[in-house]
């Protein structure tokens, strides 16, 4: 009886948990952190709300990293190294909702339309997740290329900043240690080997930091450093939000609705992202898996709603990490969780973290997001292009997807599909959605549809004791070739 364990259930030891865990940690960090930032300066929410809505958006975090990580019986938990985060879908929505209803005061409305978004992501992850059977390489490839090249932008603005109208935008010393960072990954990842060429990334963030002693940010006419760790000193060393802290939640159906769409889009992100890490690390996924990682989505809205935070996703920035290290196993995204758990009750810890200055972090980033492109690529080659019409499912659905990554207003934001309703814009405005339903209904249309030729819809693998239908394992053989 063989007695292997999977690379992805390994416990590597306590130090290298640790290291490669805090790795996962920065490189999430100004991604985790966006959100309640976004939101708290749009609604004009004091300093100390925006802190407060920071700390419980790393707590929450935390645990729903946990949740995915460890796994909490049959009931939640994809078992893969991910980390989860605040979705950014929920940014529109929460704006308008809460503005809607007065600004701060309509927060309540928010957190009660999310308390039902949560209900209503445990009541679909099941049949959701029976929806992956018809995800071959083709639209697997599609949706995980389509995620690494929509947050290139993003990566952009960590780095040169996040108003291109500012004057001081795209600071030659910021790009400079941006690229510093960018070859040190690169220079560290070619010498190095083990466990020091495993946490090229950290070890290029921390020495991209030491360089941004030397550089200045400018507002104005105001010069400070890059380095400004005053918040550190004036932040607490234990402390976290009580349960609804800004009131009785309160349900509005517009904003109910609105909050049950920006889960299907969570759903479908979290989805491709499982996809991803499961090719990344061989390991089968299977339905029942699937399953477990969106209940783990939904009960984080629950969390988010009576917590003050947001409901999370995966964050694709760590599924890069992973395959650009190799490490695999989920422990260590389990320590991840941990981290982000003892930054969300101990802010001063988190504020020395977000001290670190966001384009150092931007450098590593987009090494990472364009690391999850290249995985797309990579599970494209599995595909037969030849006698089909697989080139132009892929070309149509890369276009289309793009349109919102590529129309943006001076801040950042995709302005493509402004005009359309809420609900439209926040569906819509997503490319990895797009990406999703594009890929999904060219490939039933040509491939499935009318005696169309292509790849054949996947066979259902069922998981060991599960009663449910699961979905496939993401196949791993190359498409047929002559060659050896």
């Amino acid at each position: 009886m063989s007695t292997s364990v999977h690379p992805v259930d390994e416990v590597l030891p306590a130090p290298r948990l640790t290291v490669l865990g805090l790795q996962h940690l920065f490189i999430m960090y100004a991604g985790a952190i966006a959100v309640p930032f976004v939101v708290g300066g749009a609604l004009k929410l004091s300093s100390a709300t925006v802190a407060l809505l920071v700390n419980a958006d790393l707590l929450v975090a935390g645990i729903a990293t946990l949740i995915q990580a460890v796994g909490v019986g049959k009931l939640f938990g994809v078992r893969l190294p991910v980390v989860a985060g605040a979705t950014f879908t929920v940014i529109p929505p929460m704006i308008t909702i809460a503005a809607k209803f007065g600004g701060e005061k309509g927060l309540p409305y928010v957190y009660g339309a999310m308390l039902c978004s949560g209900v209503f992501g445990l009541l679909i992850a099941k049949p959701f997740a029976k929806v992956i059977r018809f995800f071959p390489p083709l639209v697997a490839g599609i949706v995980i290329t389509v995620i690494g090249l929509s947050l290139i932008g993003p990566a952009a603005a960590m780095i040169a900043g996040h108003d291109t109208e500012d004057p001081h935008y795209g600071q030659v010393s910021h790009i400079m240690v941006a690229f510093a960072v960018v070859f040190g990954i690169l220079i560290l990842a070619r010498t190095l080997r083990g466990f020091l060429g495993q946490i090229a990334p950290l070890l290029a963030i921390v020495a991209g930091s030491l360089l941004a002693l030397f550089t200045h940010s400018w507002s104005g006419t105001t010069r400070t450093r890059s380095w400004d760790l005053s918040g550190v000193g004036h932040a607490d060393w234990l402390g976290f939000a009580a349960p609804f802290h800004f009131g009785a939640p309160r349900f509005d159906a517009a904003a109910v609705i609105s909050m049950c769409i920006v889960m299907l889009v969570t759903y479908t992100e979290s989805t491709a992202d499982m996809i991803a890490v499961a090719e990344m690390t061989g390991k089968e996924l299977t339905g029942s898996d699937i399953t477990r990682g969106l209940a783990a989505d939904g009960l984080s809205a629950l969390l988010g709603g009576s917590m003050n935070s947001f409901p999370d996703t995966l964050f694709a920035e760590n599924v890069g990490l992973v395959q650009m290290t190799g490490v695999r196993s989920r422990w260590v995204t389990a320590v991840t969780g941990a981290m982000l758990v003892v930054m969300g009750v101990v802010p001063k810890v988190g504020a020395f973290v977000a001290a670190v200055p966001e384009f150092v972090v931007g450098g590593a980033a987009l090494v990472m997001f364009a690391t999850v492109t290249a995985v797309g690529i990579q599970t494209l080659k599995k595909v037969e292009f030849a006698g089909n019409h697989n080139l132009l499912v892929v070309a149509t659905s890369l276009g289309l997807s793009l349109l919102p990554a590529y129309a943006m207003d001076r801040f950042g934001n995709s302005i493509f599909f402004e005009r359309f309703p809420d609900w439209a814009q926040i569906v819509f405005g997503s490319p990895i959605t797009i990406a999703v339903v594009a890929a999904f209904t060219l490939n039933l249309v040509f491939n499935h549809l009318g005696g169309g030729v292509g790849l054949p819809v996947l066979n259902v693998r069922p998981a060991p004791g599960s009663d449910a239908v699961p979905a496939p394992a993401i196949p791993r053989s190359p498409a047929a070739s002559p060659l050896p």
